[in-house]
């Protein structure tokens, strides 16, 4: 009998592993390492100190830039969220139609042009609106996030439902439940964890987008990533590396977290 093939047993198959790995965190690493350093220079360690994590959280910049990040990145979440579990029930819970292929691409449609474009796009449509009304809020931001981050949330909503047994919904109307009760106290908490997954990935893409934020944001509109790039782009100091650090820390948090709540559903 042939013995089954593995990818994992191919030569050099390991090392190639490692290298990857490295090139992906090493450079974290360092910047994370780098933030705790005394000296200014990007490239020599002095010693060890927390001034620039004082800095960072005495910055009203830095605090202002945060919580413009916070609110677009939850209500663009929020929103995200919605649609994609509203698209997802639609597409997946009923038999195939003609046109479900082209739902699909239309609804991961961000996710295969490039992100210019979809900035630039945005920018027009936006621009003539704020033209319309003199409006110049942050609202158009969350909408802008809340449009990118539609197939973000989306994957992992529809994934869920494609591996639920749909018994449990055919015994509750079998019991005269009506759909809204279905869905409520059957569909909704099996769904759960999909769901959670999407508002996870999508507030975690919103609060690292750089792009769109660039191309739709009004003065005094920054976000963190975008003050952050603006400081960049001045000078390169040490209180940048400490704010890279703790919005991964943020990122890293949320993935231990919605994989615990997750995980105890699944359960």
């Amino acid at each position: 009998m042939a013995e089954k093939f593995a990818v994992t047993r191919l030569p050099g198959f390991t090392a190639i592993a490692v290298v990857a790995f490295i090139a992906l965190y090493a450079p974290i690493l360092t910047l994370v390492a780098y933030s705790f350093n005394i000296s200014e220079s990007a490239g020599t360690w002095a010693g060890f100190t927390l001034d620039w994590y004082r800095l960072a959280f005495q910055n009203d910049e830095v605090k202002n830039a945060a919580l413009n990040s916070l609110i677009v990145a939850a209500f663009a979440a929020l929103i995200s969220t919605t649609v994609a579990t509203l698209a997802a029930l639609g597409t997946t819970r009923r038999a195939a139609f003609r046109g479900q292929t082209t739902i699909y691409a239309v609804i991961n449609q961000p996710l295969m042009v490039p992100e210019i474009v979809t900035a630039v796009a945005l920018l027009i449509f936006f621009s003539s609106v704020k033209l319309a009304t003199g409006y110049t809020g942050l609202g158009y931001l969350i909408l802008a996030h809340a449009a990118f981050c539609i197939p973000f949330a989306y994957l992992p909503i529809r994934a869920r439902l494609e591996g639920m047994d749909l018994t449990l919904e055919t015994a509750a109307s079998d019991l005269y439940a009506s759909p809204w009760q279905t869905f409520r106290h059957v569909t909704l908490p099996l769904l759960m964890p999909g769901v959670l997954a999407g508002a996870m990935l999508a507030f975690v893409t919103s609060l690292d987008d750089v792009v769109i934020t660039e191309f739709i944001k009004s003065p005094g509109q920054d976000t963190l990533p975008t003050y952050m790039l603006g400081q960049l782009r001045r000078q390169m100091k040490p209180d940048v590396n400490a704010l890279s650090a703790l919005l991964l820390a943020v990122t890293l948090l949320l993935l231990a977290g919605v994989y615990l709540l997750t995980r105890k559903r699944a359960d």
